[in-house]
């Protein structure tokens, strides 16, 4: 199985969340790497409700959760705020996390109807997903849910589309260079206008280029956050193309809810 990916520092207060909540992953079987990035758990026994805030990146997951009508498969667009679930008594969730622009065959349709919401996997795939999520949440063991949950994904119908790949690439690589901090040096990188960009990424990743190398770039002033080292706040907004210090402070004040700095300590 390839190495699973995700980035751990978009949970936020990492310290306090292990001390309630249980994470795990794992990668996907082949058959499915070319669209799922990689399946996760949750494990909960919180005494006391918990709010778990994470910081959402370009990325739609199809989950197995508890709702009111039973165990269901939830599909989760890309939010573009802060996303916060209350976790309450016992309880736990496995979900897969797709790669950028990898739900897109499955769906068939425009993955930016998809923002900021989440709806059951058969309103948007036509599939029942009560017995799946039934099966997946009845495992002991998370990872057997997950290979239940991959199963099922994978005999799914698809529609081929050479754009999901070349565009998973882009947006992955946005992920991993800090260099990038502009939208045009997407568009440079995939050989066509910002127009046809943006285009592409709303119908096929769910949001717009801008917004995506703007979330990478908070991100990793998120993981300095959760670093040991003293942060040079200044130098890190400048690395990460922001104008100056205090650009940096409101977009990250803005998406996390604190001043860097004050985070970092809280965190």
């Amino acid at each position: 199985m390839p190495t699973p990916t995700g980035r751990s520092h978009a949970v936020l207060h990492p310290s306090r969340a292990r001390q309630r909540i249980e994470v795990g992953r794992s990668g996907p079987d082949a058959g499915l790497a070319d669209l799922v990035d990689y399946f996760w758990w949750v494990r909960w026994d919180v005494p006391e409700p918990h709010e778990q805030e994470v910081v959402p990146r370009p990325v739609v997951h199809v989950s197995a959760e508890v709702l009111a009508d039973g165990p269901r498969l939830v599909v989760t667009g890309v939010h573009q705020r802060m996303f916060s679930r209350r976790l309450v008594g016992q309880g736990h969730t496995v979900a897969a996390g797709f790669r950028p622009a990898g739900f897109r065959p499955l769906l068939r349709g425009d993955v930016g109807a998809l923002q900021d919401r989440e709806v059951r996997a058969v309103e948007v795939l036509g599939v029942d997903d009560r017995p799946v999520a039934e099966e997946v949440l009845a495992c002991e063991r998370p990872e057997d849910g997950a290979e239940v949950l991959g199963r099922w994904l994978a005999a799914l119908p698809r529609e081929d589309d050479p754009l999901v790949g070349r565009l998973a690439d882009l947006v992955e690589r946005a992920e991993q260079d800090p260099a990038l901090v502009r939208a045009g040096q997407l568009a440079d990188l995939a050989g066509v206008s910002l127009r046809t960009l943006q285009r592409w990424f709303r119908s096929h990743v769910g949001i717009g280029p801008k917004w995506v190398v703007q979330r990478f770039r908070l991100l990793d002033a998120v993981a300095a956050a959760h670093g040991e080292d003293d942060v040079d706040w200044a130098g890190l907004a400048a690395r990460l193309g922001y104008a100056d210090q205090s650009h940096l402070v409101r977009a990250f004040t803005q998406l996390v809810g604190h001043p860097p700095a004050a985070y970092a300590r809280e965190a």
